[in-house]
């Protein structure tokens, strides 16, 4: 998909928000969000989206390989906010394994400089939406599916 995509990194208290630039090469870090409810939460992400003219939007899931069948894991609860997302939002959304996206981020807001206590959930979410584009770029993934793993 040409275009620029939104990256989220979803969290039950914060919402990490990145964004692609239009050739779906680089991502960058956007904002956070302090969730307020699905509600209010998918108002403010299309509102994101339309301003920042995202044509659609990657989610991060927790798959945990270790995890033990049929055990519900914060996979499924994602899943499910993603399911909801997609009635509320009117814009494609792939998912993609984030399988140890929060120690890369913390690695990176180290790098940067970032007081151990700041939150890196936005840093995330362009873990997340780089490593998208980088599988698309390399033709092991495309835009839109309902089921994406990078």
């Amino acid at each position: 998909m040409n275009g620029r995509l939104l990256g989220i990194d979803h969290g039950q208290k914060r919402i990490g928000i990145a964004i692609s630039d239009a050739l779906g090469i680089a991502a960058r870090e956007l904002e956070i969000l302090q969730s307020r409810g699905p509600t209010e939460d998918f108002a403010r992400i299309h509102a994101i989206a339309k301003r920042e003219g995202a044509l659609g939007i990657v989610v991060g899931v927790p798959l945990n390989p270790n995890a033990p069948a049929n055990v519900p894991t914060q996979a499924h609860a994602v899943r499910q906010w993603i399911a909801q997302m997609r009635m509320a939002i009117p814009l494609p959304v792939a998912e993609v394994s984030e399988y140890l996206t929060s120690d890369e981020a913390r690695k990176l807001a180290a790098a940067r400089k970032r007081a151990p206590r700041d939150h890196i959930d936005d840093l995330a979410a362009r873990i997340i939406l780089q490593s998208f584009l980088d599988a698309q770029s390399s033709g092991s993934t495309t835009f839109p599916s309902s089921d994406i793993c990078a």
